[in-house]
């Protein structure tokens, strides 16, 4: 297996030639250039090296359609290999989602994001031969289950770079041209597109200072009776209930409205969804959200009361999640 260039988005903007997503295609170098900039992001030298550093490996068999992404050979390999695939990949440290398993080295992420998987893909409907879209994906490891659910077309977004090395880290091995991770924030995709089948924005709202304005994106990018999948976080309450965090909430500085179910499910239908579903809520666990030799900061378990863990550490309800789904 030869090594793919890293950044080179040239067989994603021919497969969008001529088609709704032409728009999109003429936007990627400038999105790239933008969000990948060495000056912005000293350590973009480092993460490429770790790129180069990758052993040339073929896998004899890719599951990506399993909870734990992986990549096998029937021969297992040497320890001087092996050693060398694993400090590369440590390299680029810290790895969120997950899992991964690359010829036995496992990747074990902060979030078992296989988990989250599990609770969404039975409502979804068939994602055979859709074209998605997945905001705020990180290295992409949702982008992975949903080609491996039968997608014809991918395309994951994230502002942070790191995630994208990982991404190409990852399809170093897997070199599936169906699948693409980019740099870029949804708020600076060219606007009305109308084009995917599907868009996933899980952990994205509440991050945003204007979610109206985020649902609005949403719903801009698919296609008329196309499927939103929104994950986000959520509090109890009636339909006017929405927390606003004074500064931080459980450690985080960027959480700007943490609404209810029943405000979420209004906003919804305030921004022109329809046939508005909530098909899942439950709460964040330590055991889904924690620290591991793979991202060795600090996670769930600190960011909550050691006195009582129903809170965060500032005294807000700990982090329930909602997953809703709607159509455009």
């Amino acid at each position: 297996m030869n090594r793919i260039a890293a950044f080179d988005y040239s067989v994603l903007q021919q497969q969008l030639q001529g088609t709704r997503l032409q728009t999109f295609a003429d936007a990627i170098p400038a999105l790239v250039e933008k969000h990948f900039s060495r000056e912005r992001w000293g350590d973009i030298p480092r993460w490429l090296a770790c790129l180069q550093q990758l052993p040339l490996l073929t896998p004899d068999r890719i599951a990506i359609d399993s909870d734990c992404v992986s990549l096998q050979r029937d021969n297992a390999l040497d320890d001087a290999t092996r050693t060398q695939l694993e400090q590369a990949l440590r390299g680029l440290h810290p790895w969120r989602k997950g899992p991964f398993d690359l010829f036995g080295v496992h990747i074990d992420t902060e979030w078992r994001s296989d988990w989250k998987w599990q609770r969404i893909a039975p409502h979804i409907g068939s994602l055979a031969g859709q074209t998605i879209l997945d905001v705020g994906c990180g290295s992409g490891y949702h982008c992975w289950r949903m080609r491996g659910a039968g997608a014809r077309l991918v395309i994951g977004i994230d502002p942070s770079p790191l995630f994208i090395v990982q991404y190409w880290a990852l399809q170093q091995f897997i070199q599936d041209p169906q699948v693409f991770v980019l740099p870029a924030p949804c708020e600076e995709l060219p606007a009305d597109l109308q084009a995917f089948d599907t868009v996933f924005s899980m952990g994205v709202l509440y991050h945003r200072r204007s979610p109206l304005d985020h649902l609005l994106e949403l719903r801009q990018l698919l296609k008329p009776g196309g499927q939103l999948v929104l994950e986000t976080l959520v509090i109890g309450g009636d339909e006017d209930a929405v927390l606003v965090p004074r500064d931080r909430y459980a450690r985080m500085g960027n959480v700007w409205f943490i609404p209810s179910v029943a405000a979420t499910v209004r906003w919804l239908e305030k921004m022109r969804f329809g046939d508005v579903q909530v098909i899942d809520v439950c709460r964040t666990t330590t055991g889904e959200q924690r620290s591991t030799d793979w991202m060795t900061f600090q996670s769930l378990a600190d960011f909550l009361d050691p006195q009582d863990s129903s809170r965060t550490i500032e005294g807000y309800p700990a982090p329930l999640r909602a997953v809703i789904t709607a159509r455009s």
